[in-house]
């Protein structure tokens, strides 16, 4: 019997690549995103639309969906990238990058808790932006506060999921040329897709609640 995996904001960049990356190794995949794109479309994958996960009806209507499926891999890849400077600080922006970047993967998997098969992984996908140590530029205020959120509840659900023997993952995926950040970066979406599944692929209950670049060093809180 395939593997299940469920990937959230795959409609583009990242998250597209794991769908097809996931597909291509022969897992039933179901992809979340908010309006799906052609690409998406194009996978003959099971996808889940209308799905904004940092609403409460957006994850409503993904666990919905997925309702009685078992889940081997959850990767909680949605995320959205702002910039605010010091002296012009829009805390709207800040908020909304907290409910999507850090909030939102939280309910996520606590609505698909139960479904976690056993030896189930979830991946966050987040940023060594959100680490204190390697904070040497400053700025990006939203971003940084709302992927540091994301690590700190990383570290608790891979506590809290143990009993359950589900571990967890804490990924920065390097500097990725998607859309988000204007197409410049130092590795494609689809590299960075596979690199990460390494890590995935790594993930162990001993080692779980790490954060990880995807080249495989260990980052720093």
């Amino acid at each position: 019997m395939s593997k299940t995996a469920v990937i959230t904001g795959a409609n583009r960049g990242i998250g597209l690549s794991f769908c097809r990356l996931y597909k291509a190794r022969g897992y039933r995949v179901y992809a979340a995103c908010r309006t799906p794109s052609q690409a998406l479309n194009s996978l003959d994958i099971e996808v889940i639309d209308n799905v904004d996960v940092s609403k409460q009806q957006g994850v409503e209507r993904l666990a919905s969906a997925l309702n009685g499926v078992a889940i081997d891999l959850l990767i909680n890849n949605a995320g959205i990238l702002r910039n605010e400077v010091l002296g012009s600080i829009d805390p709207d922006s800040i908020r909304q990058q907290f409910e999507t970047n850090a909030l939102a993967p939280l309910m996520v998997t606590e609505a698909l808790r139960n479904q976690l098969a056993p030896n189930a992984k979830v991946a966050l996908i987040t940023s060594r932006m959100g680490s204190v140590t390697d904070n040497t530029s400053g700025g990006r205020y939203g971003y940084r506060m709302s992927k540091a959120a994301l690590n700190i509840a990383g570290v608790s659900l891979a506590h809290d999921l143990k009993s359950q023997g589900v571990s967890v993952a804490i990924l920065h995926p390097g500097l990725v040329g998607t859309e988000m950040i204007g197409g410049h970066g130092d590795i494609t979406p689809d590299e960075a897709a596979e690199r990460l599944s390494q890590r995935i692929d790594g993930l162990t209950l001993s080692n779980s609640g790490t954060f990880w670049h995807s080249n495989g060093d260990v980052l720093p809180w």
